[in-house]
């Protein structure tokens, strides 16, 4: 097997019996690193220390990961004026909170005989949205359900504008 040191240095091609007496020396375990290469490679290391250390980076990865969620709105075809406002307001501000948002229309009896007003309803919300998101997936008649999911809008980014105070001190050094 090829032996690779504490620190990163190569160790050369030992027996296993030779490369486990060096690692008892020294107070290290002996990882696999790559089986599949010719000599199998092999590491001395600490192996409570780098199993902490490799948990340690996972929970610091899932921390500056930011979870999307999927929150829903519910309508019915013979929606109200303000209720429609109102619903869409709240999608605009769970859009704003950086969920997606999965706006139903529930048709109830015989009103799914007219999906054409599920739709427009649908088409007519994320018209009123359309600053702030993207249509995911477009209105989708799914049983008795119609289905539209929005996401936000990539938001690009903005250079801070400069104040003056910054702008003169930096005359001053190039003056200088």
């Amino acid at each position: 097997m090829r032996l690779i040191g504490e620190t990163g240095d190569q160790l050369g091609t030992m027996p296993l019996f030779k490369a486990r007496e060096l690692a008892k020396e020294r107070g290290f375990d002996i990882v696999e690193v790559s089986p599949q290469g010719n000599p199998p490679v092999c590491r001395l290391l600490d192996y409570g220390k780098f199993k902490y250390e490799q948990t340690k980076k996972e929970r610091d990865g899932k921390k500056r990961q930011k979870s999307v969620y999927l929150r829903e709105v519910r309508m019915r075809p013979k929606i109200g004026e303000h209720d429609i406002q109102f619903k869409t307001r709240i999608a605009k501000k769970l859009i704003e909170e950086g969920s997606k948002v999965k706006i139903t229309i529930l048709f109830r009896g015989r009103e799914i005989t007219h999906p054409e007003l599920g739709k427009a309803l649908l088409e007519r919300v994320a018209s009123s949205l359309q600053e702030e998101t993207i249509v995911e997936r477009t209105p989708v008649l799914d049983g008795k359900r119609m289905i539209m999911v929005l996401a936000p809008a990539k938001q690009q980014l903005v250079k801070p504008e400069r104040k003056p105070a910054e702008e003169s001190l930096d005359a001053e050094v190039k003056n200088a």
